[in-house]
């Protein structure tokens, strides 16, 4: 799989109708992924195969609050993907407006306990497996290939897109609801971004010293890559296939959820982000 995954899109029928969609360019942004070698061979296979986007609840569906201003949007994309755990209940209410509650009570406690200007996040996912935008202008960044600066990774905002799934996950997984959920906007985000799911999904514990998305989660990840992987696959087939490692960091005992919607370090002392 490549990171050229959007070069060609099949509309239409067959392979008749192939058009090439140049992404914006980002010359300050370094390549993701491993270089593209001469000669690779891409051949799209049909576009019933292409990742579509989920439903995703927008802000005005939730009923979001106004952000205290509008949030910061880059002209790049992001280059990992950051899964997240609310460390909240692990609780069995699934319904639509659980959900949307779900999302106002983060907004509400990001906004007033944490002083800031908006939920921070820029997707959360319900234990009935809804998709909801986060952070203001989440999703007209998305469908730029631009990027939305949040507060949920701390050092790493500028170049990180973060989805929470609600529930605490040390000791379990989350309902197979939320996980379909997760790999669905796993998926369409790494093909749309042109990311490499082995690289670019990664969890919080990856980049700051936290347990989260949870030990059980955070082990879930690497099966999580390759069902990603497999179904980008599906959609393309390549001559070139490359190797990742993934080192994990040693950051000592991590420390749990001290209260909820506690996942660990979210802003940096040199981040400018509220």
């Amino acid at each position: 799989m490549s990171v050229a995954r959007r070069s060609f899109l099949t509309i239409g029928g067959g392979l008749a109708g192939a058009v090439l969609l140049a992404a914006p360019a980002e010359a300050s942004v370094p390549p993701i992924g491993p270089p593209v070698i001469p000669g690779e061979t891409i051949m799209p296979v049909g576009a019933a195969l292409l990742p579509r986007r989920p439903r995703i609840y927008l802000r005005r569906e939730w009923e979001a609050r106004p952000p205290k201003s509008r949030a910061v949007v880059l002209n790049r994309v992001p280059d990992r993907l950051i899964v997240h755990h609310t460390a909240t209940l692990n609780h069995e209410e699934i319904s639509l407006e659980a959900a949307f509650g779900l999302s106002r009570a983060i907004q509400r406690y990001h906004m007033r306990h944490n002083g800031w200007d908006d939920i921070g996040e820029q997707f959360t996912i319900s234990r009935g497996g809804y998709i909801m935008e986060g952070r203001n202008r989440t999703m007209r960044a998305v469908d730029r290939w631009r990027h939305v600066v949040g507060a949920q990774a701390a050092d790493h905002n500028r170049h990180t897109l973060g989805i929470e799934t609600e529930g605490t996950y040390m000791a379990e997984l989350p309902p197979q609801r939320a996980l379909d959920a997760l790999a669905k906007l796993l998926t369409w985000l790494c093909w749309h971004y042109e990311l490499e799911p082995e690289v670019a999904v990664i969890g919080h514990r990856d980049v700051n010293a936290t347990s989260c998305p949870g030990d059980k989660l955070y082990e879930y990840l690497p099966q999580l890559r390759e069902m990603i992987t497999q179904r980008l696959d599906r959609g393309y087939q390549t001559y070139y296939r490359y190797g990742f490692r993934r080192a994990v960091p040693d950051w000592g005992p991590l420390p749990g959820p001290a209260h909820y919607f506690d996942h660990g370090p979210t802003i940096g002392a040199g981040e400018n982000i509220r």
